[in-house]
């Protein structure tokens, strides 16, 4: 991973939250939201909320005594999602490395990352530092993408972009959404950090668009992939982008198959 893809600033949290939170990531914070309320935990840790779509999702179903302390890496990420969520006294909002931890031993009875951990220089020292926070018996709740081929749109924007950069491509999304899918790796690291009960299951969803712009404007624009991208060239790419969801998926309405690994581990 690069130091540039973990940036998210300047215009892409709202470009994020407008293109790509609809496009890929709200089946599965329905998802990870079930999960963890099915769990009725009195404290809840969020990791890399990003724009915070599992919290709109997972509060309203905590239960009126309970605590939620979100987090993120990344100020400005944690402020646009501060600024989408309804006012509530159970939330706390700070940012926070997902490898040092703020918070005392033992504290909460579940920690939920949604498509994060790909993103920890280093997953082991992360899975560490989410046992040392959980409660004995406490769940640690993530989800990670797949590798990009089972990923459409986004391996339709990468081979798009290859085209047009032949010299150096942009290769973000391969490298790192879609870099972390072997899941006996993603086992092992997690039974090395201490978890003794694991479960993975690889869950396909849906991707949907009103146009194919969408999905191109989402991937360029709302993820650090613009970071790549040449001075200049945001809007040729994004065109290209488009171009070949288009040409592969139609100019109407657009749908492609999504998928993830959605883990369970308990301390």
């Amino acid at each position: 991973m690069l130091e540039a893809d973990k940036v998210f600033a300047g215009s892409v949290p709202e470009n994020y939250d407008r293109y790509m939170v609809p496009l890929i990531f709200e089946p599965y914070a329905a998802d990870l939201a079930q999960r963890a309320a099915s769990l009725s935990p009195s404290a809840v840790l969020e990791i890399a909320a990003g724009t915070g779509v599992v919290t709109r999702a997972l509060a309203p179903n905590l239960s009126a005594g309970a605590s939620y302390v979100v987090t993120d890496l990344n100020q400005s990420m944690l402020d646009y999602a501060a600024s989408r969520q309804p006012p509530d006294r159970r939330i706390k909002w700070r940012q926070a490395d997902a490898l040092a931890l703020p918070f005392e031993d033992a504290v909460f009875d579940v920690v939920c990352c949604q498509f994060g951990a790909m993103f920890f220089p280093d997953r082991p020292a992360g899975y560490r530092e989410a046992r040392r926070v959980l409660k004995p018996g406490g769940h640690f709740l993530f989800n990670v993408w797949d590798r990009i081929e089972e990923n459409v749109f986004a391996n339709d924007v990468t081979n798009a972009l290859a085209r047009i950069f032949p010299n150096d491509p942009p290769r973000f999304l391969a490298r790192t959404p879609h870099g972390y899918h072997d899941t006996a790796l993603i086992r092992g690291e997690l039974e090395g950090a201490g978890f003794s009960r694991l479960m993975i299951e690889t869950k396909a969803e849906q991707s949907r668009a009103s146009s194919p712009r969408l999905p191109a404007v989402a991937y360029c624009q709302g993820t650090p992939l613009r970071n790549e991208i040449e001075a200049g060239k945001l809007d040729a790419a994004t065109d290209c982008a488009e171009a070949a969801i288009a040409e592969r998926h139609g100019h109407g309405d657009v749908a492609a198959k999504i998928q993830a690994h959605v883990i369970v581990a308990v301390t």
